[in-house]
């Protein structure tokens, strides 16, 4: 969620196309948009020449395209490919999921989990969204690709502090975004692109400059 509203908010304001991809196969419905019948899944396991991903790209917004996941797994073999064609004058935003770590696949399959990590090493910025959470924060030490940032996802209650999760993390927290029912509306009306939520938004002003 956190990498749809901060393409949309950079789609505003930066004036530069934005290119996001889906790595999860969510992002569609949370755009309110027909679910694709192919996408980067069926690229990866084709021989098409990289070009060919344009023609599966989604419009959301005239500066923001989304490129969906597909079906079926991904895999690794075109990771180069995909590096090289990503390498554009666009912004580039990747929605790599939950990462798990390697001693822990995901249900996804290996071959999943390793793009994602693939992509995270080799992005300029890699952001982890996270929770004040103990459990959440003890996973990060065993994650092999260090985060440059952190965004955290604000909860009532919770007992540890900003501070607590930069030196647990050994990153940065950009910004603190509160859980906001008004995101929840807006995802189920299928409405996320015309009805952003303001105090989101808001808060990923920071988070925006540094993509």
């Amino acid at each position: 969620m956190i990498a749809a509203l901060a393409s949309l908010h950079a789609a505003q304001e930066r004036h530069r196309p934005v290119l996001l991809i889906d790595l999860c196969g969510d992002l569609p419905a949370v755009f309110g948009c027909a679910e694709a019948s192919s996408g980067l899944a069926e690229w990866l396991r084709s021989d098409l020449a990289p070009c060919s991903l344009e023609r599966v790209l989604e419009e959301l917004t005239p500066s923001l395209s989304l490129l969906p996941r597909g079906q079926g797994p991904m895999g690794t073999r075109r990771a180069d490919e995909l590096v090289d064609w990503l390498t554009t004058d666009a912004i580039v935003v990747v929605d790599a999921g939950v990462l798990h770590p390697p001693a822990e696949p995901s249900g996804g399959g290996p071959g999943d989990d390793e793009l994602r990590w693939r992509l995270a090493a080799e992005a300029d910025r890699s952001i982890l969204v996270t929770r004040a959470c103990y459990l959440a924060l003890r996973r990060t030490v065993s994650l092999p690709v260090r985060p440059s940032g952190v965004v955290l996802v604000a909860e009532a209650g919770r007992a540890l502090t900003r501070s607590d999760c930069e030196r647990a993390i050994g990153a940065p927290v950009l910004t603190t975004v509160a859980v906001d029912p008004d995101i929840a509306r807006a995802v189920d009306a299928g409405m996320l692109r015309t009805r952003v939520p303001k105090g989101a938004i808001k808060a990923l002003g920071r988070l925006t400059e540094e993509i």
